[in-house]
């Protein structure tokens, strides 16, 4: 997106609360939903083996390592920052809320480190596939 777009959203700051609060619940998807898939599959739970959620988990997971593999920021880190700076604050400049989510999703590592954990959660949810196998999508 152009930056000067950002110019034009009316109240970018509470667009930028929105773009976090999505992004955090992706991440918990992702994470959490792998480790939920793993002990589903050990306690026999049915939804884990849903293709439809693992193929979206699976997608997302793979996106995120590619992004990493190809030295890109993530689409809704660069949209939160740019939506903050077009309201005049840093993209550091964060509530109480705003605050613990970006703790949350946000470290300061080197890059190669986040390249590591990325590719190996790739792989791990990969895995996670031939280990606890989704259903076969149902035709209707």
């Amino acid at each position: 997106m152009n930056a000067d777009i950002y110019q034009s959203i009316p109240a970018p700051g509470l667009w930028a609360d929105v773009v976090l609060l999505i992004h955090a619940g992706i991440v918990l998807f992702a994470v959490l939903g792998q480790l939920l898939i793993m002990v589903g599959g050990l306690l026999g739970w049915r939804w884990v083996r849903g293709f439809w959620v693992r193929i979206c988990h699976l997608l997302l997971v793979v996106y995120v390592a590619v992004q990493a593999w190809l030295g890109e920021l993530c689409p809704l880190t660069v949209w939160e920052h740019e939506l903050r700076r077009a309201a005049g604050q840093s993209p550091h400049d964060r509530g109480f809320v705003e605050f613990w989510l970006g703790q949350l999703i946000y470290y300061d590592l080197p890059a190669w480190v986040f390249l590591l954990m990325y590719t190996g959660f790739a792989f791990l949810v990969a895995l996670t596939w031939w280990w606890i196998p989704p259903r076969s999508p149902k035709r209707r």
